[in-house]
């Protein structure tokens, strides 16, 4: 990999819970990121299935700060009250209405992408149920999707998040079975970590429909800024550029330890990568 290969950076607003929104901005700005994943927790940007924030200070934000939406990121997982494998008419017509609003969120800042997961089903039923109404919300979720122009990348989880898609292949039969050109792959290098898998599994099974990433290190657990775990950004990097990857890479370094002063982890994940990619041109 040369020099002309350019990685763009993204923050995340997740471990910036306990700072102003305004303050997060900034501080992206100040280290030096190239865009920003929304993560909709309420302290930041209100969003359930019946209203949202208006979109016009993100807007605003996004502008002066010079960094555009990449992604938006809904809360989503148990206990959160949204499950794409929601079970239950009522919950299901929350979950499908909270989903579309944040598409549409997606669509009116410009940042065409919804980062979404399968959801989880109760460990008291079979699997295939739950699997079975994921791919009924994320077929309904992926033809929205295609009207507003905006595209869902589904992410596996790790094991304790959830019980349906945890690896490459459960994604690949996944997005098998809902069949929707608007249902991409995110790959995240934590949940891909847990599975024992690598960047190039899952450019080898995916290709040019890995369209986003959450980069991240990882030892005992996952969302660690890069140096406080034990994997290999060097070898990352090379998978990514070898296979020509255009996305963004979201440090989404939001384990409890970064809340005090979640800038200093973004710091030290940016000097990392600036590190590993001064490397490859020596």
């Amino acid at each position: 990999m040369t020099s002309h290969q350019r990685f763009r950076a993204a923050a995340t607003n997740c471990a910036y819970r306990f700072y102003s929104l305004e303050y997060f901005f900034s501080s992206s700005q100040r280290e030096g990121f190239d865009a920003v994943e929304l993560w909709c927790g309420p302290m930041h940007f209100f969003m359930d299935y019946a209203a949202n924030d208006s979109v016009s200070h993100i807007a605003a934000l996004s502008k002066e700060s010079g960094l555009p939406i990449c992604a938006i990121c809904p809360e989503q997982n148990n206990p959160k009250p949204s499950n794409v494998a929601a079970r239950g008419d009522d919950a299901i017509r929350r979950s499908r209405q909270y989903f579309k609003r944040a598409i549409d969120v997606a669509a009116d800042l410009g940042a065409g992408m919804v980062s979404i997961t399968s959801g989880w089903g109760f460990l008291d039923e079979s699997r295939e149920t739950a699997w079975d109404r994921s791919v009924r919300m994320l077929s309904t979720l992926g033809s929205y999707a295609g009207e507003r122009g905006v595209t869902l990348a589904l992410e596996a989880l790790q094991p304790e998040e959830s019980n349906l898609c945890n690896c490459a292949r459960d994604l690949r039969t996944m997005l098998e079975d809902v069949g929707s050109a608007h249902l991409k792959v995110l790959l995240d290098t934590g949940a891909m970590w847990r599975a024992g898998e690598s960047v190039q599994d899952y450019m080898d099974a995916f290709g040019k429909d890995v369209v986003h990433c959450h980069f991240t290190d990882a030892r005992e657990t996952s969302h660690l800024a890069w140096g406080d775990g034990v994997r290999d950004m060097r070898g990352d990097l090379l998978a990514l550029a070898e296979a020509g990857y255009s996305g963004c890479l979201t440090f989404e370094s939001v384990d409890p330890r970064y809340f005090v002063d979640p800038a200093a982890a973004d710091r030290q994940s940016l000097a990392a990568l600036k590190r590993n990619l001064e490397e490859f041109d020596t």
